[in-house]
């Protein structure tokens, strides 16, 4: 498990009999070079003690939430932020129900609650616990916030009954963790591109043509990306979004030009993203003065540049993969299936964006991915925050990648 090598894990450890083979997966990370912090639920402390954690760990042991001590010396978003990644082992069916429903009583819940890394839960309880249609529903919620899961096994409880619900060993969890640093590691050598955000095309000084876009989309693209490894570069136009992850190289651009521009510079790439609702036309002959007003005024128009397009057909500056969005108020699939060919881009990620709730300027979306040379292949990712939704583009990506 040579990936562990001082890697940052926040373990946190829930209340449960399978408490105790918390304190061997402690010292497996130890073994092989990480460094851990961690948190005990008040429950926890009923099956281990935190000197006993403290001794394997190296590392302090986070107990109550308002704790002058422990806000003093770390708070409980500096602890998130300090962690590379934050494992719950093991998650019991009342810390699921708390994480599903955004509670945040104490210190565990409210790290997690406010933690930008990739969570790993393992959930142990007894078998009816598991089943119950309440704890179920509660996990599928995790999963769909984009938490990773190990396990549950099949097999003999400690409570004397038999199914599933029981912990994942030690070394599973230990093997698995390793191997998402490894996964990280090899995304490493992938270098990406996304553009996000509309363009202004200035008519004068004080006036411009754009679009509704908010750029949100791209914005969390970006970050998945980057999440994931990727050697991150994002070109933006105008919005209010801050990009808040400091690997990201992020380039701020207003017009389309500018955007092109910018793309050219920072090609070539192994994938690049066209998440940017670039301005079809700019006026012909901008104006230096702000116009004044008069009763008829006509504005001569020309096409802007292509990026995509350009991108998609260049020989040398292709990226291996090229991605493009068509946003649509009709005819969906027609659309998308004809600008994925006459782009001659790879995937087109495509939206309706005539429904308010989901594309421009919220915070949730639905998209259908329509791959290039496979008509009869679709990926419908139903409505989901954009956040959660550009995880799964990017697990998509990764797996054509390699």
């Amino acid at each position: 498990m040579k990936n562990l090598l001082n890697k940052k894990i926040l373990f946190i450890i829930c209340g449960g009999i399978s408490a105790y083979k918390s304190l061997e997966t402690i010292r497996l990370f130890k073994k092989n070079g990480a460094e851990i912090k961690t948190i005990l639920t008040k429950s926890a402390k009923e099956f281990i003690t935190p000197l006993s954690i403290a001794s394997l760990s190296q590392g302090k042991v986070y107990e109550e939430l308002f704790s002058v001590e422990n806000e003093t010396e770390m708070d409980h978003i500096a602890l998130s932020r300090w962690a590379d990644i934050i494992l719950i082992s093991p998650i019991t069916a009342n810390t699921i129900s708390k994480l599903a429903n955004g509670n945040a009583d104490d210190l565990a819940s409210t790290v997690v609650l406010a933690s930008n890394k990739e969570i790993f839960i393992t959930p142990a309880m007894n078998v009816r616990m598991w089943d119950h249609p309440s704890t179920q529903e509660n996990f599928k919620k995790l999963q769909k916030f984009g938490y990773r899961v190990i396990g549950p096994e099949i097999g003999d409880m400690a409570c004397g009954e038999y199914g599933e619900g029981k912990m994942s060993e030690p070394s599973l969890i230990a093997n698995k963790i390793d191997q998402y640093f490894l996964s990280l590691k090899q995304n490493k050598k992938y270098k990406a591109l996304v553009t996000a955000g509309p363009t202004q095309e200035y008519i004068d000084p004080v006036r411009y043509i754009t679009n509704k876009s908010s750029g949100k989309q791209g914005y969390e693209l970006a970050k998945s990306l980057s999440k994931k490894g990727f050697e991150t570069t994002l070109i933006s136009g105008p919005t209010n979004l801050e990009i808040g992850d400091t690997e990201i190289k992020i380039i701020q651009v207003e017009t389309a030009d500018e955007m092109f521009r910018a793309t050219q510079e920072n090609l070539p790439a192994d994938v690049a993203i066209f998440a940017a609702a670039v301005a079809d036309f700019k006026v012909n002959k901008t104006f230096n003065n702000k116009i004044k007003k008069t009763e008829n005024l006509s504005l001569e128009l020309e096409k802007n540049i292509d990026i995509l397009n350009y991108v998609s057909n260049h020989n040398s500056l292709r990226p291996k993969l090229v991605i493009g969005f068509a946003a649509e108020t009709e005819n969906l699939g027609k659309n998308a299936e004809t600008k994925l060919l006459n782009k001659n881009c790879d995937w087109i990620i495509a939206n309706d964006v005539s429904n308010k709730k989901i594309g421009f300027d919220s915070d949730f979306n639905e998209v259908t991915i329509y791959y290039k040379n496979n008509s009869l292949k679709k990926d419908n990712l139903s409505f989901k925050k954009k956040s959660e939704l550009s995880d799964e583009i990017v697990d998509k990506i990764i797996n054509q990648l390699n």
